[in-house]
């Protein structure tokens, strides 16, 4: 497991542009408050920095304040933890204006309690704005500084957050899927691949941190919205989570969450566990899911039969296994979508004035007709519709609702 977490580690590095050239273990029962790790271990911590001409040192653990000040004085060297790793890493990954404020405003809350070992990064984020006030010390200056900020950052967010809601209302009727998972779990891959639209895709960690919906055919005159969010990952930052919070009400809103698992992995059912501890603290896990186990093209096939049966008897959650580069695989997860969309369905005859047009094409595009009869002035439609639609039909002059023979 620790040989696992610490490959994840050299992936973050490699992934925010670094190289490692060693690699240091300790097994210890509790955190060395002065160092996290040991002081002999520091100490040899310190000789390897010396040997190997390393000028940067991360930590897969999040340090206190006073443990990441203590070992840089020690070490004479930046050090990194965990946390603030994949901070720099979305801060490199962020393209939209709103994944921009989210990422700064997660950055800002880590480093205020970090300032005093951290003037050099607070220096690039302030951009030399604030001068020293009468009567401050220049660590007052800067907490006051910070602060404004990140309520700025936070009002900005909220402005942001209105504007994603009001999209949102305006997509009522349709049926929405999220896609979540961990990071470079396939889903921007899967998401290129059931809509046909050009995404952003790589094989690196967080490759993409901009939510993206496209509209999906499910077949049988069905769409479905479907919107990639962020990848989790194993220890994300509680700022980030929080940061994100407005851009993850997608899932939230979702009729179902697609959960991503790369099938090749062999980690994946920590993985998996690790986001649903996050969509536990996102007060997502009522929602209701479907395994999308992506990747299949990597196993054989006596590995994929393995796949399927541990998920049978360990997990009651309805599967899917697929390949987001077989497009012959791609039906399984539209026809698990479809499925759910249908049972989401009113069974009902709509009796529609003849020369309604409007409601007619409503009916065909939006629900799923069984049968129409012309009845004189009338035309009865049984069809399956959502209930939105039903709200809608409600409120037309000559529309009634009757009950399914």
């Amino acid at each position: 497991m620790l040989d696992e977490h610490l490959e994840e580690l050299e992936r973050l590095t490699h992934t925010a542009g670094g190289e490692v050239s060693s690699v240091l273990r300790q097994r210890i029962d509790s955190p060395n408050p002065r160092y996290f790790i040991g002081e002999g271990k520091a100490r040899e911590l310190k000789d390897l920095l010396r040997d190997t001409g390393g000028n940067l040192v991360i930590f897969d653990e999040e340090l206190t304040p006073a443990q990441g000040k203590n070992l840089e004085d020690l070490l004479g060297v930046r050090v990194l933890d965990r946390p603030e790793l994949i901070l720099d890493i979305f801060a490199t990954r962020a393209r939209s204006r709103e994944a921009k404020l989210q990422v700064e405003l997660a950055q800002l809350e880590y480093l205020l309690p970090r300032l005093r070992r951290m003037w050099s990064h607070l220096s690039r984020i302030r951009g030399g704005i604030g001068l020293r006030g009468p009567g401050e010390t220049q660590l007052e200056t800067d907490r006051r500084l910070i602060g404004t900020q990140i309520s700025d950052l936070k009002a900005k967010l909220r402005d942001v957050a209105k504007a994603r809601a009001v999209q949102r209302k305006a997509r009522e009727g349709e049926f929405r899927a999220a896609l979540v998972g961990y990071t470079n779990a396939g889903k921007s891959s899967l998401l290129k691949a059931l809509s046909g639209s050009d995404l952003f895709v790589e094989d690196r960690l967080f490759a993409t941190l901009d939510s993206a919906t496209r509209m999906v055919d499910l077949g049988s005159g069905h769409q479905a919205l479907v919107t990639d969010t962020v990848g989790f990952i194993r220890k994300l930052p509680h700022h980030l989570i929080a940061s994100f919070r407005s851009t993850l009400e997608e899932a939230r809103e979702a009729d179902l969450l697609l959960h991503v698992i790369d099938a090749s992995d062999p980690d994946w059912e920590e993985h998996r566990e690790v986001v649903h501890q996050v969509l536990d603290e996102l007060e997502l896990t009522q929602r209701p899911q479907l395994l999308v186990f992506n990747k299949i093209d990597r196993l054989t096939h006596g590995e994929e039969d393995g796949l399927r049966e541990r998920v049978r008897n360990t997990d009651r959650t309805p599967a899917v296994f697929l390949s987001a580069h077989r497009t012959e695989t791609l039906h399984k997860v539209r026809d698990a979508m479809k499925a759910r969309l249908r049972a989401g369905l009113q069974h009902l005859v709509v009796s529609v004035p003849a020369g309604d047009g409007e409601t007619m094409a409503t009916l065909h595009r939006e629900g799923e007709v069984v049968s129409q009869q012309s009845n004189g002035s009338q035309v009865e439609v049984e069809a399956r519709i959502p209930a939105s639609l039903r709200g809608r039909l409600e409120q037309r002059p000559g529309i009634r609702i009757l009950a399914a023979p």
